[in-house]
């Protein structure tokens, strides 16, 4: 059962240090990227990666370097609620919003704070910029701008996110917990989520 809004009274609010360095990261030039980050990748679960909270997940890599990783799960729905819902349980009410959006339950850590991963022609100040194509925005007024048609294109909003410690992914990935495989708008935001894993895992077969 999704879970219920009053999760979500502070999550712009408590979620503003945890972004703090990576909206730095998102504001460094291009030609300092860790070429071994795997930020703007796809994290795709191994069949046998033995843990239920990320089976067939499909994870979107927003941060990766020496003080760790953090991802966004994109395939798990977990319901629809209006944008106005949403705002109000932000503390924010706004009887001029329209529309809605799905939910997704975006990862085991701290679920009651929220984030839109969206297309990068929107941009904010507390923006994070993944990969040129996709950014991620935790604020109100991203959700407010979606609900006043001036919002991104596209767009998932989501509780919760997928971390790991310094050294941790690397591991997880040794043990070929994980395959990778290049983020594509198309898989981050397409309708179809039932079969995005199935997706993912062809594409990265292609790629071989």
């Amino acid at each position: 059962m999704f879970a219920p809004l009053t999760s979500l009274r502070r999550p712009f609010t408590a979620v503003a240090s945890l972004l703090a360095a990576l909206i730095m990261l998102g504001a460094a030039p291009p030609e300092h990227a860790d070429t071994n980050s795997l930020a703007g990748q796809l994290l795709i679960a191994a069949p046998t990666i033995g843990d239920p909270r990320f089976a067939h997940a499909v994870i979107l890599m927003v941060r990766h370097d020496k003080e760790g990783a953090l991802g966004i799960v994109i395939n798990r729905p977990v319901g629809e609620r209006s944008i106005a819902a949403l705002l109000e349980a932000t503390g924010h009410d706004d009887a001029d919003v329209t529309g809605i959006l799905r939910v997704f339950a975006g990862g085991p850590v701290q679920p009651e704070l929220g984030f839109v991963v969206h297309s990068a022609e929107y941009r904010r100040a507390e923006t994070v910029d993944v990969d040129g194509r996709v950014a991620m925005t935790a604020s109100r007024q991203v959700l407010m701008d979606i609900g006043h048609s001036q919002g991104p294109e596209k767009s998932l909003f989501a509780l919760g996110y997928a971390g790991w410690g310094p050294g941790q992914l690397e591991g997880e990935l040794a043990r070929h917990n994980w395959f990778t495989t290049p983020e594509e708008p198309k898989l981050v935001f397409d309708d179809d989520r039932d079969n995005l894993w199935e997706d993912a895992m062809a594409r990265r077969t292609r790629e071989l």
